[in-house]
């Protein structure tokens, strides 16, 4: 069984079912956060729009380390963040169309600095990423909820009886 097909099938719907999450937050609410453990959502829908170029990261590194100095990509507006996912989504569908079936065997490991955080091949990176889209997505939901903004329709229909 190849896997890439596989993987570039589930890539594509979750990004496609995660778009319209993002196009629902207001720039008013950037800051919001729902308590004061939370992340606010502007930084939770950037991490949410960056996570499908973690794909392409996985493909073409061995390996990330906050140490370096990451930061997450400004957006000012939801177009930009709308702009954002669709570079991520691209990027990460480019790279998946450039891999082999070997190419997602080897090890990626993430760190900060000394301190190992995790080390997988480079196949369960990308289910990790998926896995964190539709996570970081269900999270947005409920901020949205919380704002009584209509929550779209993720795997089956929203209880919001809204149009989507």
């Amino acid at each position: 069984m190849k896997m890439i097909p596989i993987l570039k099938k589930e890539f594509e719907q979750e990004t496609k079912t995660t778009r319209p999450f993002l196009e629902r937050i207001p720039e008013s609410k950037f800051d919001w956060k729902p308590r004061e453990k939370s992340m606010p959502m502007k930084d939770l829908a950037v991490h949410i729009a960056e996570v499908p170029a973690w794909v392409d990261m996985a493909l073409n590194t061995s390996e990330m380390d906050f140490a370096d100095g990451y930061e997450p990509t400004p957006v000012s507006s939801t177009d930009e963040l709308i702009a954002l996912l669709e570079e991520s989504t691209q990027k990460g569908m480019h790279a998946l169309g450039d891999a082999t079936e070997d190419d997602l065997k080897p090890d990626w490991t993430m760190r900060n600095g000394d301190e190992v955080i995790m080390t997988m091949n480079k196949y369960e990176v990308i289910r990790h990423a998926l896995n964190q889209m539709s996570h970081h997505r269900a999270q947005l939901g409920v901020y949205l909820r919380l704002l009584d903004i209509g929550v779209p329709p993720s795997y089956g229909p929203s209880a919001d009886k809204q149009e989507f």
